[in-house]
């Protein structure tokens, strides 16, 4: 039986969520959107990615009402919508469980803390020190001690190497 190109025949919301975001790299540009990295030029080297596969993912994120698409000085740029931003749940999530089962006796490459009493999520993406679970809007991401073991030298790795802010915009040293 040969292998279907899609989920359109599935009552399913699960399997609609997939035609969107179930695309091999979909989920690691959505990743480094949270990050703050939102040209094309930034997401090409650090994902590594080809041009033609990248272009068409953020076709897809764009069509899909997930990313949008702004041009800022001739540069355009890929922000996160409302939707988009409602996925990180399911990023944090995804990213706990490959560090515990695809990856077990690793160390976190990122870890994730609430900006506002500084202190580092729980695998469920709790805050423990105030009970709250923050949106990505409000945390900060940090080199965690996994990092070191396959340092990258393209400049948007080099930019993550600081504390930041998620969601505000990244600006690599080429760019500056």
């Amino acid at each position: 039986m040969a292998l279907g190109t899609g989920y359109s025949q599935q009552n399913c919301n699960l399997a609609r969520a997939l035609e969107v975001v179930g695309e091999r790299w979909t989920m690691l540009v959505l990743r480094d959107c949270f990050y703050g990295v939102r040209r094309f030029s930034d997401l090409l080297a650090h994902l590594d990615i080809s041009r033609a596969v990248l272009t068409d993912r953020l076709g897809a994120l764009v069509d899909a009402g997930v990313l949008v698409r702004v041009a800022d000085g001739g540069h355009p740029e890929y922000e996160l919508t409302e939707a988009g931003k409602a996925l990180w749940p399911s990023i944090y999530a995804l990213s706990q469980w490959g560090e515990q089962y695809a990856s077990p006796g690793s160390y976190p490459g990122r870890v994730f803390s609430h900006a506002e009493c500084g202190t580092q999520l729980d695998r469920f993406g709790r805050c423990p020190g105030c009970g709250t679970i923050p949106g990505p809007e409000d945390l900060v991401v940090a080199p965690g001690p996994g990092e070191a073991v396959h340092p990258r030298s393209d400049a948007v790795a080099v930019a993550l190497r600081e504390p930041r802010r998620m969601l505000t915009p990244l600006r690599s040293r080429s760019e500056a």
